[in-house]
């Protein structure tokens, strides 16, 4: 006799070990596998707040310019926005201002959300002291925190801190598998048993649920134990590229603090034509405007990096003589 009927998701072995993996390596007590860092951040506002409720976060964050909006038109909470500074954080005094007061005329402030590292900031990693005084001023406001940990592994290589540290006063954290870790597929969001159970449930609801996630669990359990180990290598090419732009005229360096190097073209030469002239050296990258982002990662090789400070001098060199 032949039995049909749903089968869970949890009866698939390495999801089961990815999933306690992930809360054991972030210091959680449970996790959920996701397949995008989207869908992870809009579960944890679903399951942090109610319908009208308000959150905080930065004027620049990934939740807020590229997702779509989904957290009003999915969880119907209103965004506060407030400005990121320039090492990534949102000040103190502007969260306790933002945080509304018990009022029938106004939203339920509800959760606080931190980004880290900061995407729009160059990648610049936040502190575990900062996070801790965040949680520690949540946490007395009756408020949640959550972080937006895409590339927290970036964090914790940069700053030399176990990554546990860094997110030990949030109630949920999200990390994404398939950017710096190199998986082809998947997030990882984290939080309380509790937390994740309705996370679980919330997931089904927004069409998330996954068949067959074995062999991507798989990757994504190589991404944890191996990919989170050399990181080390994607920040110094990082660093080394930085460092060769410092003589290339027609090149402004802005920044770089993890695996992201932000410059500026400054040269009479239009950012398109740039791009265009870099596909032929076999280097491809997407301007914003006269500032380019480049993100460093498993498949950019140190000899790699040597040719590219080479094409950027070839073919800035012709314009050098008009700036």
């Amino acid at each position: 006799m032949l039995w049909s009927g749903m089968i869970s998701l949890e009866m698939t072995p390495l999801l089961k070990k990815l999933e306690l993996d992930s809360a054991t390596l972030i210091g959680k007590e449970s996790a959920l596998f996701v397949s995008s860092g989207t869908l992870a951040n809009l579960l944890s506002i679903f399951c942090h707040c109610e319908l009208g409720d308000e959150i905080i976060l930065g004027d620049c964050s990934h939740m807020f310019l590229y997702e779509t909006a989904g957290m009003s038109a999915l969880s119907g909470v209103m965004p506060h926005c407030l400005k990121v500074q320039d090492d990534g954080t949102l000040r103190l005094e502007d969260i306790i201002q933002a945080i509304r007061p018990k009022d029938d005329h106004q939203p339920i402030t509800r959760l606080i959300v931190l980004e880290n590292t900061h995407n729009a900031k160059g990648g610049v990693p936040l502190t575990a002291s900062y996070t801790n005084s965040v949680g520690k001023l949540a946490k007395s406001k009756g408020l949640k925190l959550h972080i937006d940990g895409a590339r927290i592994w970036n964090a914790s290589t940069a700053l030399n801190v176990d990554v546990k540290t860094l997110v030990e006063s949030a109630d949920s954290i999200t990390f994404c598998l398939s950017k710096g870790l190199c998986a082809p597929f998947g997030s990882v969001l984290c939080g309380t048993k509790e937390f994740i159970e309705k996370a679980r449930h919330r997931r089904k609801m927004l069409g998330g649920g996954l068949r067959q996630s074995g062999i991507m669990a798989s990757a994504g359990l190589i991404a944890l134990h191996k990919m989170t180990k050399r990181l080390p290598e994607d920040h110094a090419n990082a660093f080394k590229f930085y460092e060769g732009l410092q003589d290339i005229t027609g090149i402004k360096r802005l920044s770089c603090h993890t695996n992201f190097v932000w410059f500026e073209l400054t040269a009479p030469i239009s950012p398109q034509v740039f791009v265009d002239e870099l596909v032929k050296y076999k280097i491809k990258l997407t301007p914003k405007g006269t500032k380019f982002r480049c993100a460093f990662h498993y498949w950019i090789m140190s000899d790699k990096v040597e040719s590219s400070i080479r094409a950027f001098k070839a073919i800035l060199s012709s314009y050098s003589s008009k700036l």
